[in-house]
């Protein structure tokens, strides 16, 4: 009799156990409700899989003194104001922000070319960044991608034009805009 007492009260907390994980489940993951509406995106780590308009997706950072974004669909964090002049070729860009204090904070990188180009939007106008930024100059921007088939080559991306992405000689000089984060991939 004990042990079929035990075993019911075993079964009513593994099932009580089972219907609150499935509550919290539903309740962390939208469960019919919106993740838009539900879900409070600050202190989230984002995954890519957000698609915020302009105006909603990025916030200045007073942890860096209002010197930095946060992009909240990439996660990246975005120098505010990069510099308005050309960096001296693709190491000169590449040591410019491994060099960079932001802030009060180091650790700045170039991005890869599909960051740098996921920071634009085609509903504005160019430089196609909303004006949270500042000093986003209408021209080409070195990533740190290199081009596979030419190494001495990289992606630059277009601040002019919304569809120009590019290769350019490393030796050559482009904008250098810094960035925050884990890479997202460096050869393409």
């Amino acid at each position: 009799m004990r042990n079929a007492w035990s075993s019911r009260i075993g079964m009513v907390m593994l099932v009580g156990v089972m219907v609150l994980s499935a509550g919290l489940v539903l309740a962390n993951y939208g469960g019919g409700v919106t993740l838009a509406a539900a879900k409070d995106l600050t202190g989230v780590t984002p995954n890519w899989d957000q698609n915020l308009p302009s105006a909603s997706r990025f916030n200045v950072l007073a942890a860096f003194g209002g010197h930095a974004v946060r992009d909240n669909n990439t996660g990246l964090v975005w120098e505010q104001s990069p510099d308005p002049a050309p960096a001296l070729g693709w190491v000169g860009a590449t040591t410019s922000c491994i060099t960079k204090t932001v802030g009060g904070t180091v650790g700045w990188r170039l991005p890869s070319v599909v960051e740098l180009r996921s920071v634009q939007d085609p509903s504005l106008p160019a430089p196609f960044v909303p004006s949270i930024f500042n000093n986003i100059q209408p021209a080409f921007y070195f990533s740190a991608s290199s081009y596979s088939a030419d190494t001495t080559t990289a992606w630059v991306v277009n601040f002019n034009v919304i569809t120009d992405v590019a290769r350019g000689a490393k030796v050559q000089s482009f904008n250098a805009w810094c960035v925050r984060g884990p890479m997202n991939a460096d050869t393409y």
